[in-house]
C-alpha cells in the first residue's frame, strides 16, 4: 500500500516534501536545441503535484527549468497553496556587490514569475576567492527584504559550511551528493547538522539510474550517452569499479525483495534515514521517465538493523570517495559529467593579482586589500626567486571586518583560503608550502585550529610552529604566516 510523501519543515517559512523532483535533466534534454514547450513541461510537473510531490529543484543553468516551473506556479495563487520551487544561483567568482547579488536573485524571480524564491541555493566554484561570504551576507539582506524565503548552499564542504554559520549567515540547507556509493555526507557534514539548523538535501541518490534493477548483474557498459550517467560512472570507478558496485546493488536487491520494494526505494530510503537529511532530490526526464508511484512507496517501509548490516558489509568492499562533498568540482579527481575541470578553474579570476616589486629585480608581490597593508607598509605575500613569504594573515573580510570573531577554527579556514589565494597569484599552491606559523590567543582553540590546518596540509605536512599569545589586535583569535618554495 502506497503512502503519501512525507513533509519536512525547514525553519519558519518553508515546508517541503521529502522527495523533491529534480529538473537538472531538462538541460540534457535541451542540449541539442530542442527546447521543451513550457506549457507541456508544466503539465508534466502538474502530475507530480497531483501525486503529492509538490517540491521542485532547479538552477539558473538547468536549461529552461525555471521557466517551465514558472508556468506551473502561475496556475496557483500565492497564498501558500502553490508548489514549492527551489533554484540555484551559480555566479562566476568575482566581486559580489549588493547590485550583483540583487541582479542574480531578480533574474531567478523573473524566470519563475514569483515575488519570492522559496529556497535560493548558492554555489561557489573556488573558496580561495573570498567574495562567496560577501554574497551570502547580501542574500541574507534580500531574505530580510522578503525576496527570499530561506537560503541554502550547494556542494559546500563541512569546513566552509561551518565558517558561514560562524559568521552569522542563517543557512537552512546544503545540497550535496548522497547515495549508497557516495557516503561522504555521513561524516563531518552529518556531525555539523547535528549541532546546527542546517539540513542536507541529497542528490545523486540513484546515481543517474545505476541504482536500479536495470543494471543488476549487467556487464559494464562500453559507452554512456547521457550526462547524468557519465557523471555517476565516474563515481562507480572511483569507489572501486564495477564489481564492488554490483555488490552494493545485490545487497540492495536482497533488501528490496524482503520488503517487496524496488532497489531505488531501498537506495533512497537509506539516504532519507541518515543524520541531517531533510529530503532527497530525484531527477525527472519530463515526458520520458516518471516514477511517481514507485517513489510514493518509500514512505510505507523502513530499513531494519539487518538491512543496514547487509549494506555495511557491501560498503566495506568499496573505496571511500576522496575529499569532502563538493571537492569533485574543485580539485582532482573531478567526478563530474565532463570530467577534468582544470581548464574551467584556470579561467576563474584570482582573488588578488601579482605586481612587480620596484626596488627588487625579479621579485613579485600580491596585496589583499587590507587597509593595514598601506598603513604599515607591507604586502600579503612576496616571491623572491623560488621562495614565497606570506605575511601574518588574519580572517579579515574586505578592508577591516573580522570574520567569525568567536570561532578560531572558522577563522583558520578563512585564513588558509587567503594564503592559498596569495600563493595562486604567485604560481604556487598548497603542496609548495614548507612552513607555517600559527599564533592564537586561547589554548582551548588548539584542536579546532589544528584540524582546520590539517584539512589542507594533512598530507603535505610542512614544518609548523604554534604559539599561544596574550592578544591579537581586534576580534582575531588566530593569525597565520606561511613560506613556500616553488619546485
Amino acid at each position: 500500500m502506497n503512502a503519501r510523501p512525507e513533509h519536512y519543515r525547514l525553519g519558519d517559512r518553508l515546508e517541503i516534501t521529502r522527495v523533491i523532483t529534480g529538473l537538472w535533466q531538462v538541460a540534457d534534454i535541451e542540449k541539442n536545441g530542442d527546447i521543451i514547450d513550457p506549457e507541456k513541461g508544466a503539465d508534466a510537473l502538474q502530475e507530480y503535484v497531483r501525486a503529492g510531490f509538490s517540491t521542485f529543484d532547479m538552477a539558473d543553468h538547468y536549461g529552461t527549468s525555471e521557466i517551465i516551473t514558472g508556468q506551473l506556479l502561475g496556475r496557483y495563487d500565492n497564498k501558500g497553496t502553490r508548489p514549492i520551487a527551489f533554484t540555484k544561483w551559480c555566479p562566476a567568482p568575482g566581486p559580489m556587490t549588493s547590485e550583483v547579488v540583487r541582479a542574480g536573485v531578480m533574474d531567478r524571480l523573473d524566470r519563475l514569475g514569483v515575488a519570492r524564491v522559496d529556497l535560493l541555493q548558492f554555489h561557489w566554484w573556488s573558496f580561495e576567492h573570498p567574495a562567496w561570504l560577501d554574497a551570502l551576507h547580501e542574500l541574507e539582506k534580500l531574505r530580510q527584504e522578503g525576496l527570499i524565503g530561506e537560503i541554502g548552499v550547494t556542494n559546500f564542504d563541512a569546513a566552509h559550511l561551518h565558517l558561514a554559520l560562524a559568521d552569522g549567515v542563517p543557512l537552512r540547507t546544503n545540497q550535496v551528493p548522497f547515495s549508497l556509493l557516495d557516503r561522504r555526507a555521513a561524516g563531518p557534514l552529518a556531525e555539523l547538522c547535528s549541532a546546527s539548523p542546517v539540513r542536507l538535501l541529497g542528490y545523486g541518490t540513484l546515481c543517474g539510474g545505476f541504482l536500479s534493477e536495470r543494471w543488476l548483474g549487467q556487464p559494464e557498459p562500453d559507452e554512456i550517452s547521457d550526462w547524468s550517467k557519465m557523471k555517476y560512472k565516474r563515481f562507480i570507478d572511483t569507489a572501486g569499479g564495477w564489481a564492488p558496485y554490483q555488490g552494493i546493488l545485490t545487497a540492495a536487491n536482497e533488501i528490496a525483495r524482503k520488503h517487496d520494494m524496488s532497489i531505488a526505494n531501498v537506495a533512497t530510503r537509506w539516504v532519507l534515514e541518515q543524520t541531517g537529511v531533510a529530503g532527497v532530490i530525484i531527477g525527472a526526464r519530463l515526458g520520458e521517465s516518471e516514477h511517481m508511484a514507485d517513489n510514493a512507496r518509500l514512505f510505507s517501509f523502513a530499513l531494519d538493523n539487518e538491512d543496514h548490516e547487509r549494506l555495511d558489509a557491501a560498503f566495506a568492499t568499496t573505496n571511500p570517495l576522496p575529499g569532502d562533498c563538493g571537492d569533485e568540482y574543485r580539485k582532482p579527481p573531478f567526478l563530474t559529467a565532463s570530467g577534468d575541470l582544470s581548464h574551467h578553474l584556470d579561467t576563474m579570476p584570482l582573488a588578488c593579482e601579482k605586481t612587480a616589486v620596484p626596488h627588487r629585480d625579479g621579485a613579485t608581490r600580491v596585496m589583499s586589500g587590507s587597509e593595514w597593508e598601506d598603513i604599515a607598509g607591507y604586502c600579503r605575500a612576496q616571491k623572491i626567486g623560488d621562495r614565497i613569504l606570506v605575511s601574518g594573515t588574519t580572517a579579515t573580510a574586505g578592508t577591516d571586518r573580522a570574520v567569525a570573531s568567536q570561532d578560531a577554527g572558522a577563522q583558520t579556514t578563512y585564513i588558509i583560503d587567503k594564503i592559498l589565494a596569495a600563493l595562486s597569484a604567485l604560481g604556487a599552491d598548497a603542496k609548495d608550502v614548507v612552513r607555517t606559523r600559527i599564533y592564537l590567543t586561547d589554548a582551548d582553540d588548539v584542536l579546532a585550529v589544528s584540524k582546520a590546518h590539517g584539512r589542507i596540509f594533512g598530507a603535505i605536512k610542512p614544518a609548523n610552529t604554534l604559539v599561544v599569545v596574550a592578544q591579537l589586535i581586534g576580534d582575531y583569535k588566530v593569525e597565520i604566516e606561511a613560506e613556500a618554495i616553488l619546485r
